[in-house]
């Protein structure tokens, strides 16, 4: 606790999944303490992964939002400060700070998530690439998206190939480009992407990998995109899918550890006390991942957490569902740096990957299609991706 200031609130920084999610498992827990959400967007409640399901639902951003911060703060019993900033992180006097306004912390909780990637690209349209990262982003880019047919993907990982579904199925034209060999291939072994690509194709994606976009202009009502291989592509908008990168560089200038994201010990604290990271801006124990399953994972255990109940964080198995529905998808990939080989099995779509390692054990898969069914089965031979610690460890013991 503060001693300095007893009645100081939990701060949490950010309104997403993770944001709103630690707010009500801290309130079943305590109903009393003082609570502030900062948000810089309007602090509408939203699921994220719903943003690449908008078009096929023939849904707009009001549709795809649930709660309204108004609500949203009596529900929790909390103060929520909508489009506003922090500006500075103050960890040596337990306060935040907006503009010029000190905001003082009993505990402060970092989860501003993640920023998309930022694809420089020549020749007077870049108000035409639009990012998806949030509600905001889903609403500007639907509106200009209306009356449009040609849409452009930059990127053919797990995100562009979800909105390229999407927006097929809401009866768009699509093209994807990427600098890569194959879909997803940070995920995904060579015929379960495959099977994706040709679901896809399906539907009437066309695929460039291996070029980049490297100019974009206007002719008219018109996009022309320029490729690296001298290909020349027209469309009516631009989604950049490649792609996104914690936001760390306020935690960096207050002090605190960063890697990839803001670097947390298994109580999600930071390296400094009563600052604490979750979501897509934390790196957990050398793990930054992108997915619901373990910020929920994080979410139970830093409520408990933030009530005086140290409880470490523990991976199970995450297996990813990519919302790909012409060929359903179901990935765990295989730890980095795990050594071992895949093996495919199945006809068409339906695949069956499996990665073992040199003694025959499960360390990851890919089922696409039908073989999706088989998930189950094979969670509960995959190995927890953070195990059970003996005993609490933190960043300031290490």
């Amino acid at each position: 606790m503060n001693d300095s200031n007893p009645n100081a609130p939990l701060v949490i920084i950010g309104t997403g999944l993770a944001g709103y999610n630690l707010a009500r498992e801290f309130r079943k827990l305590d109903s009393e303490t003082p609570l502030l959400l900062i948000t810089a967007d309007d602090g509408r409640s939203y699921s994220k992964p719903m943003l690449s399901t908008g078009f096929a639902m023939n849904k707009d951003a009001d549709a795809l939002g649930m709660t309204v911060a108004g609500p949203m703060a009596i529900q929790l019993n909390a103060e929520i400060r909508t489009h506003t900033r922090v500006t500075r992180l103050d960890p040596a006097n337990r306060r935040v700070w907006i503009g010029n306004e000190p905001v003082p912390y009993r505990d402060l909780v970092i989860a501003w998530g993640a920023q998309t990637i930022q694809v420089p690209v020549d020749g007077g349209a870049q108000d035409a690439v639009f990012p998806i990262n949030d509600l905001l982003d889903y609403g500007r880019f639907r509106e200009a998206a209306h009356g449009k047919r040609r849409v452009l993907i930059l990127g053919a990982g797990l995100i562009g190939c979800e909105f390229a579904n999407d927006l097929l199925q809401g009866g768009y034209e699509v093209d994807l480009v990427a600098p890569c060999e194959q879909l997803m291939p940070s995920l995904l072994p060579p015929e379960p992407a495959a099977a994706v690509r040709r679901g896809l194709e399906s539907l009437g994606a066309r695929f460039h990998l291996g070029p980049v976009l490297e100019r974009l202009e206007r002719n008219g009502d018109v996009l022309q995109a320029q490729l690296s291989d001298g290909q020349r592509l027209e469309c009516d908008l631009v989604v950049s899918a490649v792609g996104l990168r914690p936001r760390i560089e306020l935690a960096e200038a207050a002090g605190l550890k960063v890697n990839r994201g803001i670097e947390v010990d298994r109580l999600l604290q930071t390296s400094t006390e009563h600052v604490y990271a979750l979501g897509d801006c934390a790196e957990v124990d050398g793990l930054n991942l992108l997915y619901v399953m373990p910020l929920m994972s994080g979410v139970r255990a830093l409520a408990r957490t933030l009530v005086g109940q140290p409880t470490p964080v523990t991976y199970g198995p995450m297996p990813i569902t990519v919302k790909t529905p012409v060929c359903p998808l179901v990935v765990s990939p295989p730890a980095a740096g795990s050594h071992g080989s895949w093996n495919v099995e199945g006809e068409g779509n339906n695949l069956k990957a499996t990665f073992r390692g040199p003694d025959g054990k499960l360390l990851g898969y890919a089922l696409t299609g039908t073989a999706v069914q088989e998930r189950l089965a094979l969670n509960k031979q995959l190995p927890p991706v953070l195990a059970e610690l003996p005993q609490v460890l933190s960043l300031k013991s290490s």
